[in-house]
C-alpha cells in the first residue's frame, strides 16, 4: 500500500518512539526506514482517572510519544519528519491488562482470560512539522485500533507451562499471539497486526494521508 510513496519516505527522516522488538519488526517488514529513539516516559497514569481503557491508551501513547518528541523539537538540528509512537493494551471486563509484573501476575492474567473475548487496543500517534507560522512546532495525528480476541480454554497445566517460556513477561495481556501465544487463540474479529502491537493497514492509510504525491 505504501510502494507509491515508500522511496519518498525512506529519504525522510522517521523516528519510532518506541522499544518495541515487534514494531520495529513490522515497520521494518513493510520497507519502512527509521530510527529508534526510546521514550522516558513513565507509563503511570492512574488507569482509575480514565472513563474507558480507550481513553487510558491514549493517554499513554501521546504522553509516550510527546516524550521524544520535546526531546526532538528543543535540538539545534531540524526535527524528524515524522515520529511514531504507540501503546496497546488489552482489555476485559473492562478491566485492562498491560505487560506482567511477574510470573505469578501472567499466571493469573490467562486464567481470566481463559475461555474469554477480550479487546486489543492500540493506540497511534504520529508527529509531522507544521509549516505555518502557529505557535506550534508540530501536528500531531492520533488514531486506535481494537480488535477482539477469543482465548480459548486453557487447563492451569498449560497456562503454567507458557509462563515458564518467558514469553508472556514483555506483552501486554501476558501472551504473544505471533509466536508460542498463538496456540492458545481460537480466533479473532479485527486487525490481526493490532493484537501483535502495531496495526498496519489504518497506519499506512494515515501515511497517505501525511504525505500523499511524496
Amino acid at each position: 500500500m505504501l510502494q507509491p510513496i515508500l522511496n519518498s519516505l525512506n529519504s525522510k527522516k522517521i523516528v519510532l518512539a518506541s522499544t518495541s522488538p515487534r514494531r520495529k519488526v513490522m515497520l521494518q517488514q513493510i520497507g519502512l526506514k527509521f530510527d529508534i529513539i526510546p521514550s522516558n516516559f513513565e507509563e503511570n497514569l492512574r488507569k482509575d482517572s480514565f472513563k474507558t481503557p480507550l481513553d487510558y491508551v491514549a493517554e499513554t501513547a501521546k504522553q509516550k510519544t510527546l516524550e521524544v518528541t520535546e526531546r526532538l523539537y528543543s535540538g539545534q538540528v531540524a526535527p524528524p519528519d515524522l515520529i511514531i509512537g504507540a501503546d496497546t493494551i488489552v482489555t476485559y471486563n473492562n478491566e485492562i491488562f498491560e505487560k506482567p509484573s511477574s510470573r505469578d501476575h501472567a499466571i493469573d492474567i490467562l486464567s481470566r482470560l481463559s475461555g474469554n473475548s477480550h479487546n486489543v487496543f492500540t493506540s497511534v500517534v504520529l508527529v509531522t512539522p507544521k509549516t505555518d507560522s502557529t505557535s506550534s512546532k508540530y501536528n500531531l495525528t492520533q488514531f486506535h485500533t481494537c480488535t477482539e480476541v477469543m482465548m480459548g480454554d486453557l487447563t492451569p497445566q498449560i497456562i503454567q507451562a507458557y509462563v515458564d517460556t518467558g514469553e508472556p513477561m514483555d506483552k501486554a495481556g501476558g501472551y504473544g499471539i505471533q509466536a508460542l501465544g498463538s496456540t492458545l487463540i481460537s480466533g479473532i474479529k479485527g486487525d490481526y497486526f493490532n493484537v501483535m502491537g502495531f496495526p498496519l493497514h489504518p497506519f499506512a492509510k494515515e501515511l497517505l494521508k501525511l504525505f500523499p504525491g511524496s
